[in-house]
């Protein structure tokens, strides 16, 4: 990641930092879901979670500056509403809400993977997969957290990439006819879709954590927040018009759980098809290592502060081991357990509730924050 003369991170690499972190593995996850609930309206369903993603983005931009910290979303509700009852349990749902995203993260790597397989194990080799990512990744995390860190900059770059490929290739053969308004859900059913596959654009609030690094922070800070938000809304935009403008809703639903591969396949061909399978497992993998490793760390951290079960505030050789494997062991649980619609209307209701929480945070302190 690159820096300024100074050593601080500059506009680019934190632009980086929030696109990587929101172009984890969403969007490879739950696209044939946004599909399945909004229809040839998908692209209206994506501008819709986009812009609750940017009224937040205001709010952790202000905060950003006032309170800069590398505890992000935490810091702020501390430092805003105190160490209480509320405080607490809002730190509780943001642990169990990126456990939900991990266990989304491996249940689409799982689920893309199952694809290479013959069909009659398509469902056995779903779950091996999904326990296997989980599982290896977190052995990874207990020998060394930058096994995977170090390809992680490469591998946004890629994901990116590939997405811009998939959307320069796919727009030439839009069938304007499946993206009409006459094609889209109601009007109620395109803003429910919204908000269930709002976790697509979870981790822009990653940016939060770097503003003890970042140079002229005031300035940069809402520059980095607004250009990774706007540049992600965009991109996943053109995705849904590239993938309800190429195949048929009933294809695109039937192939739910690997979606963006299915959409590929048209213009692209099964090259394609492998070529996105293969973007979505790497981009996946990539983003349980950095989910992990985060949460892995939040649960101390609350847990030192006495608002979860003081066994995960042990250290072993210097790492927060007991939070790493309860946390991973809950991810098995929840990516095993439940099916895609179920763990994404989880995720999107975890985080819709703590922004709301940041974007109040923020109202409340809005003449220290400089705010609207």
């Amino acid at each position: 990641m690159s820096k300024a003369s100074d050593g601080k991170i500059g506009l680019w690499a934190v632009v980086a930092i929030g696109v990587g972190g929101m172009v984890g593995g969403g969007i490879f996850a739950v696209l044939g879901l946004a599909v399945q609930l909004a229809r040839g309206g998908t692209p209206v369903a994506f501008a819709l979670a986009g812009a609750v993603a940017l009224l937040t983005t205001y709010s952790y931009a202000k905060l950003s500056v006032a309170y800069p910290s590398r505890g992000g979303t935490v810091t702020f509700l501390d430092r805003v509403f105190g160490s209480g009852m509320l405080t607490g349990s809002l730190n509780v749902l943001l642990w169990l809400s990126y456990v939900v995203m991990l266990s989304l993260y491996a249940f689409a790597f799982g689920s893309y993977g199952a694809t290479f397989l013959p069909e009659q194990w398509h469902a056995t080799g779903q779950h091996a997969l999904i326990s296997l990512s989980v599982i290896t990744i977190a052995g990874l995390n207990l020998l060394s957290a930058e096994v995977i860190g170090k390809a992680e900059d490469w591998i946004v770059g890629l994901k990116v990439a590939i997405l811009l490929l998939f959307v320069c290739t796919g727009l030439a053969g839009i069938h304007t006819s499946q993206i009409t308004p006459g094609s889209w859900s109601p009007p109620l059913q395109l803003a429910a879709g919204g908000m269930i596959i709002f976790l697509a654009y979870e981790g822009f609030e990653l940016i939060a954590n770097t503003a003890h690094d970042v140079r002229d922070a005031a300035r940069t800070l809402p520059r980095a927040y607004f250009t990774a938000v706007c540049f992600v809304i965009g991109l996943y935009v053109l995705v849904a018009l590239v993938t309800v403008g190429n195949l048929s809703v009933d294809k695109i639903v039937a192939a739910k759980d690997y979606a963006l591969a299915e959409a590929a396949r048209p213009f692209l061909g099964q090259t394609g098809f492998m070529l996105i399978a293969v973007a979505a497992m790497l981009s996946t993998a990539s983003a349980i290592n950095a989910t992990l490793y985060g949460t892995a760390r939040l649960s101390y951290c609350i847990a030192r502060d006495g608002e979860l079960p003081v066994a995960l505030d042990r250290k072993v050789w210097g790492e927060p081991v007991e939070g790493l494997l309860i946390t991973a062991g809950l991810t098995l649980f929840v990516a095993n357990a439940f099916d895609l619609t179920s763990i994404a209307t989880l995720g999107s209701s975890g985080f819709l509730l703590i922004f709301a929480a940041v974007n109040a945070a923020n109202a409340r302190n809005a003449a220290h924050t400089a705010s609207r």
